[in-house]
């Protein structure tokens, strides 16, 4: 996949100033999951608010995923911190947080989930 912005400007300072941005962008994503300047992919800024763990979650946006999620972290005795939820038409993006420890194979829990496009630990 490759994520860049719509080029508005044609001088050497505009093309250099949007491959900064891009790469901002990018390492925003890998580094904190934030997808907020997306314009086809839901938008979502994570909480500043550093925890242990945060998992990123891209889904179909079907009714009851959110549940599927928290109910994993639940029958693993995870309590979920913080939890952001954003959609744009048929996907859905959840940034989960947790305070405390995990076990490792939560994230292989969280890509088997019905529906479920990717799944990854973000730190």
């Amino acid at each position: 996949m490759i994520l860049t912005p719509h080029i508005g400007g044609s001088t050497e300072e505009a093309q250099e100033g949007i491959g900064g941005f891009v790469a901002a962008r990018l390492l925003e994503y890998l580094s904190t999951g934030s997808t907020s300047t997306s314009v086809n992919f839901p938008a979502l800024s994570p909480s500043s608010t550093p925890q242990r763990h945060r998992f990123a979650h891209v889904h179909e946006n079907l009714p009851g995923m959110l549940a599927k999620i928290n109910d994993l972290f639940a029958r693993h005795g995870v309590n979920i911190a913080g939890q952001r939820l954003e959609t744009r038409g048929r996907l859905g993006y959840a940034l989960i947080d947790v305070a405390q420890g995990c076990e490792p194979g939560i994230v292989e829990e969280l890509r088997r989930i019905p529906n479920t496009i990717r799944a990854r630990l973000v730190y």
